[in-house]
């Protein structure tokens, strides 16, 4: 019954209130005629979204801006003035600069993409796979000397880069002796008056130019799905990249799974973008499937401006890693300890979920100021890249946001599972999304075996490298992802850990570090990061160590030995709910974050 109003006694209400906990401080005669009964946004008679089917990239803008027209795709900051880019300019500019790589014999060529995320930058995109070329989007953060290195491994012809690159990038010339043009987004006078140096807005009027006056050079392109569209250099989590090679195929694929499975997302969606815009998470699911659904993407123009954007700009929805989420999770207890408010939320939170489940919707009441810091919209948070806690996740509910945990990898392009809303599993990253098909590769007398997969997202193979290709492929052509995990009867996938991180203990039983880590971050007012690894000690043993970053927060004002001895508390509480054998014996305590890639993974490798 949707939306009627229910008749409760205000004693028997305020029993209930006070029942659940003696620390609530609201007076209910305030909410009593506001109380009614509400579906669950999570429940399966909401409203679906049905977006349509995507054959080819270039259809893809070009309906979207037949669809779309003057609606604001970017909103985003431009030497510090506010921008608006609609989806029909988008799709203007890809046949402009289309055209322009045409005209400079770069169509089927390979072009590197570098810089920080600028809606030139997925014009570029678009253009150099629907010319049939490949894109090579690298990591703003690389040292020049890996860029350098990656380029010439890929064997670019040219190069476009935003702002950060400019004059920095072409002082390199002579070291890639491949690029014949250097391209950069935002103009540099000093470097735009060198014969190889185009700036990107003077290629859009030459493009725009040509293709007024009939030049089709772009447009007769007959799109090759099988073609590699881009070759991605992973993180570097392991110490080592290999060049991913994705087809257009494999984006197609992975951007329509993405729009199905995730259908409670549609035009009237408002998104700040995060992420770096080489990673395959941001590509697929922040850029591509958000187009495709006629959102609109505000661009976040710093890291440390994230929570300042999100308050300006009220996105409903987000794409996120979990280190984003993990950090506003912990500005908002922060804030709520500042105001010494922490028993009355908890106590709200518990009354709020008991109303919940009877249909009583009384979050936004109860919780507005907390997500009023978010913009006040937001509902619902996609999260990828590596493990999150179930505790923040359940959290975040109780506050009226959705966490929606997925699953995948750069190879898979990147999307393998997803957590569909409505019918979310707590600790599972969801069933496969509908392009692949996903199985455990394990021993009949064993619960956990890797993930495989099999399917239109996966990967054609590793650029220039088929000992490594071969190593990743079964013989029947699944894909071996590295991960362990194991799958309900559901479907659901679980995932126990890292085949490359497991701890193998003398006795021959395997510890995988990610289930300490996620324990060990449910103790968030202590510790801040943490890496578990396998030492061996004096005769040789392997002793499970933890690596530990302190909250900054707890050890503010402390003495080193009041820290250490509230990490050591905290680990030993851990340790009391695990197995003798997972128990963490050592602890070092570190005094800086541990390095991170770009999409914020700690770089185990680096962990000794």
């Amino acid at each position: 019954m949707p939306f009627c109003f229910i008749a409760l006694p205000l004693t028997l209400l305020t029993k209930y209130c006070v029942d659940k906990s003696r620390e609530v401080l609201y007076n209910y005669d305030e909410y009593i005629c506001n109380f009614f009964v509400l579906e669950e946004p999570t429940l399966k008679k909401r409203e679906r979204n049905n977006p349509k089917v995507v054959t080819d990239l270039l259809q893809m803008v070009r309906t979207g801006a037949e669809q779309f027209g003057d609606k604001d795709l970017y909103i985003y900051l431009e030497q510090k003035e506010e921008k608006h880019l609609s989806y029909k300019e988008n799709y203007e500019r890809v046949l402009a600069f289309g055209t322009a790589l045409a005209d400079l014999g770069l169509l089927g060529k390979n072009v590197a993409i570098m810089g920080d995320t600028h809606p030139s930058y997925m014009t570029a995109f678009f253009a150099i796979i629907c010319g049939n070329g490949t894109t090579v989007p690298l990591d703003k953060d690389l040292s020049d000397d890996v860029l350098i290195e990656f380029m010439n491994i890929a064997e670019v012809e040219a190069v476009i880069y935003t702002e950060k690159f400019n004059k920095r990038i072409t002082q390199y010339a002579d070291r890639l002796p491949k690029v014949k043009f250097y391209i950069p987004i935002m103009d540099w006078s000093e470097d735009t008056a060198k014969e190889n140096v185009i700036a990107f807005n003077d290629l859009l009027a030459s493009g725009k130019a040509l293709y007024d006056a009939g030049n089709c050079a772009f447009t007769d392109v007959e799109p090759d799905l099988s073609h590699v569209a881009a070759i991605l250099f992973t993180s570097g989590t392991t110490g080592t990249s290999k060049g991913v090679m994705l087809t257009h195929k494999n984006f197609v694929a992975t951007l329509n799974s993405a729009c199905k499975v995730m259908d409670h997302f549609n035009d009237r969606n408002v998104f700040v973008d995060c992420l770096p815009m080489n990673h395959s998470y941001e590509i697929t699911a922040g850029q591509l499937s958000i187009q495709n659904l006629g959102a609109t993407m505000a661009i976040n123009d710093s890291v440390r401006n994230a929570l300042r954007n999100f308050a300006k700009y009220k996105p409903n929805a987000l794409m996120l890693v979990p280190l984003y989420v993990e950090t506003m999770y912990k500005k908002i207890w922060a804030e709520i300890d500042k105001k010494g408010m922490r028993k009355t939320v908890c106590a709200l939170m518990k009354v709020s979920d008991g109303l919940l489940k009877l249909g009583i919707d009384m979050r936004p009441k109860f919780f507005g100021q907390i997500t009023g810091a978010l913009g006040g919209n937001l509902k619902h948070i996609v999260v990828g890249g590596a493990p999150m806690s179930p505790k923040i996740i359940k959290d975040f509910r109780s506050f009226g946001i959705y966490i929606l945990e997925g699953y995948g990898i750069t190879e898979c392009s990147p999307l393998v599972a997803v957590n569909p809303l409505g019918d979310e599993k707590f600790h599972s990253v969801g069933p496969a999304v509908p392009c692949c098909e996903v199985k455990i590769d394990k021993a009949d007398d064993e619960a956990t075996g890797e993930i495989l997969v099999k399917g239109d997202n996966v990967m054609l193979g590793y650029y220039k490298n088929e000992e490594a290709t071969k190593e990743v492929f079964t013989e029947d052509g699944w894909f071996r992802t590295g991960d362990v995990g194991y799958m309900d009867e559901d479907g659901y996938i679980y995932i126990t850990g890292r085949k490359k991180n497991v701890i193998i203990l003398s006795n021959g039983k395997n510890v995988f570090p990610e289930e300490l880590e996620e324990h060990l971050a449910e103790r968030s007012d202590v510790i801040g990061e943490s890496v578990v690894i396998g030492r061996p000690n004096d005769i040789g043993e392997t002793v499970i160590t933890v690596v530990v970053y302190p909250n900054p927060e707890f050890s503010e004002g402390k003495t080193p030995e009041e820290i250490e001895s509230g990490v050591r508390a905290a680990v030993t509480e851990v340790n009391k709910s695990l197995p003798v054998y997972k128990q963490m014996r050592e602890i070092d305590i570190r005094e800086t974050e541990f390095e991170k890639t770009t999409t914020r993974k700690i770089k185990r490798f680096l962990v000794k």
